[in-house]
């Protein structure tokens, strides 16, 4: 069956019933060549389990059980379970399971899932609204995966795998930086769904560190430094932490001035490294 032809897919979401679910964020690939390249830089091989999230009508998962020992997939939407089991059907290393990816324990999922095999793998298509809830999930809970795959919104992207201290450096930059390194592969036009959404993709790659890039007293309290300096991006490092952390003025310019910054700085322009030592400092 070819998922990436539109009239095979028409007749196949007819024969189900299937419509697509705006809050779910459904926009399924249909594209002959971004899958087989997804599932080529993921690459898995027979020793590897890999898990997906919201596997759609299962276009990008047949290239993943081709190549891995096993693929488990998250599926929310009850109604395409029918379907994958009519496309997935070949493929005995193939296991769907219900739920929402950002409530599962996914470390516990993987330990039981994949037992047998010598490492876990991530790879998804994820939809646009739960992208940087999920990837920080996977980050901060330190899932045992050697590496994630993941398709987000073009913009999302470019946040999250920008470099800190540039202009396009968010709170989710820096997070992703800290857990892991970050890369985009290529970019995915909005043609290459079903129904198009309105902006284009992207690919990007993860790997998580062994440990992060720098070292901090309170690892809680640098992240709140963090949110806080980028809460409201329109104004000054200074005001922004001042007002997020209920502290003085006069306390967080002296800690700017420690970190070789002025009173007009924003925090798009700081580092991971001044980052860390703002937090040791407040």
């Amino acid at each position: 069956m070819d998922l990436c032809d539109y009239g095979t897919v028409k007749r196949l979401l007819a024969s189900h019933g299937f419509t697509f679910s705006k809050s779910l964020g459904q926009n399924f690939l249909v594209n002959s060549e971004v899958c087989p390249a997804m599932s080529a830089a993921l690459g898995a091989d027979k020793s590897t389990g890999v898990i997906e999230i919201g596997p759609g009508i299962g276009t990008l998962t047949k290239e993943l059980c081709k190549t891995a020992g096993k693929v488990v997939s998250i599926e929310l939407d009850k109604r395409l379970f029918p379907l994958l089991g009519e496309t997935l059907g070949e493929f005995g290393n193939f296991e769907l399971v219900e739920g929402d990816a950002l409530s599962l324990d996914l470390n516990s999922l993987a330990k039981e899932k994949f037992s047998d095999m010598r490492c876990v793998k991530v790879c998804a298509n994820l939809p646009y609204y739960i992208t940087s809830p999920i990837i920080m999930k996977m980050l901060e809970s330190k899932l045992k995966a050697e590496s994630m795959v993941l398709m987000v919104q073009k913009e999302a992207a470019e946040r999250l795998c920008a470099e800190t201290g540039s202009r396009n450096a968010g709170a989710v930059t820096v997070a992703a930086n800290y857990y892991a390194e970050t890369e985009i592969l290529f970019e995915v036009s909005k043609e290459c769904f079903m129904p198009p959404p309105k902006v284009d993709s992207a690919v990007i790659k993860l790997t998580p560190r062994e440990k992060p890039p720098v070292e901090v007293k309170d690892e809680k309290r640098f992240f709140e430094i963090v949110k806080a300096a980028f809460a409201q991006r329109r104004k000054t490092a200074l005001n922004s932490l001042s007002c997020g952390l209920g502290l003085p003025k006069e306390r967080i310019s002296a800690a700017l001035g420690l970190i070789g910054e002025t009173d007009g700085a924003r925090a798009e322009n700081f580092t991971v490294e001044q980052f860390a030592a703002l937090s040791d400092i407040l």
